[in-house]
């Protein structure tokens, strides 16, 4: 039957991290691989859910009031004037909303998509199975520098888009303004889309500030935002996320996605509202809360020989590198890590798609997401202890 399947298909094989997590199921560890919260939603966006499913709010649905709370925020935060009749489309995650704006605008057969490298394996993955080619632009360690030069020979007459993924999932770097102007002045000059993924826009540490590469000169005609509910609000279930773009493009992803999903989930839409209306204390004590657990999991990590040359800037992850004297790789650590302490984190390999100038640094590095309540972190930390050699170090 294997004949029968599609190229793209067959190209999306199971990964090393999958089968780890299966491992991690099997020996109950603690999870600080997948970057969802384990501790509760905020109490008021859970009683307007339960309040839309009482009320039957529950077949096919499009709730305007979201895109228009989504209008006030982005000319609040970013300072953007945004038709919310027009220009939103609310989508099953970011995840879809990413896919629908690939399928939608960006690529034809043969087109290249620019992403920064290391990159969450899902932008890869749908632009390969729209036809389109990946282009991987490495970042430069240990801080995860955008090479300008590198980037700028990057581009090719076949470049369609770039992908820009700020605060950084899996480094958690927040990309400074120099780097976006950079960034928003090659888009001008080769003519191409930018498609930004800003899930973690509210989960920034240390006085950083995210800044939305729309919100640039001359890059609001020609950006696709995504992001969602998801990190901010402790609901990555829901799936509620949306695209916002010119009011052409968002027709052409709003097309696309009522042929995939046709409708976001009813009642979790009208939450939505209730989340984005959530008052300023909300996310001021949203930022003060991870920028705590953060803290906690480098100490932690730290303290067991890991290499933190970086403190993430924002998002929910340590993307820690291995300690110079273990000489096993990212994924047999991992392994050993569920079967002898318990705990479950994802080896660094996933990440790199490209040609990297160290190629020792693909298997160097294990991301550890720290949106996981005080009593997990607890005993994630005891576990580790429990394994540490007269070295100080882990024994594995």
């Amino acid at each position: 039957m294997e004949r029968k399947l599609s190229k793209a298909s067959r190209s999306l094989t199971s990964s090393a991290i999958q089968e780890l997590s299966h491992l991690a199921q099997r020996c109950g560890a603690i999870n600080l691989a997948e970057g969802f919260p384990d501790f509760p939603a905020p109490p008021h966006i859970k009683r307007a859910a339960v309040a839309a499913i009482n009320a039957d709010l529950n077949q096919y649905r499009h709730v305007q009031g979201i895109c228009d709370q989504l209008a006030v925020m982005m000319k609040q935060n970013h300072g953007l004037d945004v038709n919310a009749l027009t220009d939103f489309v609310i989508c099953c995650g970011q995840s879809e909303a990413f896919a629908a704006t690939i399928l939608a605008t960006a690529i034809d057969q043969g087109d290249e998509v620019l992403l920064f490298d290391p990159a969450y394996e899902t932008y890869e993955s749908c632009i390969i199975l729209a036809g389109g080619i990946p282009v991987n632009v490495p970042l430069e360690p240990p801080h995860w520098t955008l090479n300008v030069d590198k980037f700028m020979k990057s581009f090719t007459s076949r470049t369609k888009a770039v992908v820009l993924n700020s605060p950084h999932n899996p480094t958690g770097k927040v990309f400074s303004k120099e780097e976006l102007e950079a960034i928003a002045a090659a888009c001008c000059q080769m003519d191409c889309l930018a498609i930004t993924d800003e899930v973690y826009e509210y989960i920034t540490f240390d006085l950083q500030k995210h800044i939305s590469l729309a919100s640039l000169p001359k890059m609001q005609e020609r950006t696709i935002i995504t992001s969602s509910l998801s990190k901010t609000f402790s609901v990555t279930g829901w799936r509620i996320g949306w695209a916002c773009a010119p009011t052409t493009v968002a027709s052409a992803i709003k097309n696309i996605h009522v042929r995939i999903t046709d409708s976001a989930p009813s009642p979790f839409q009208e939450a939505a509202l209730a989340a984005l209306q959530s008052p300023p204390r909300y996310f001021k004590s949203l930022k003060a809360e991870y920028e705590a657990r953060r803290d906690f999991v480098i100490q932690m990590l730290s303290d067991v020989g890991f290499q933190i040359s970086f403190k993430p800037q924002g998002s929910v992850f340590v993307f820690a590198e291995l300690p110079k004297n273990w000489l096993v790789s990212d994924i047999e650590f991992v392994k050993v890590l569920i079967e002898k302490a318990g705990v479950a984190a994802v080896p660094g390999c996933g990440f790199f798609h490209g040609d990297i100038d160290d190629q020792n640094l693909r298997t160097r590095y294990v991301r550890f997401a720290f949106c996981k309540g005080s009593d997990t972190l607890n005993a994630a930390a005891r576990k580790l202890q429990d394994i540490v050699g007269s070295t100080g170090h882990l024994q594995l």
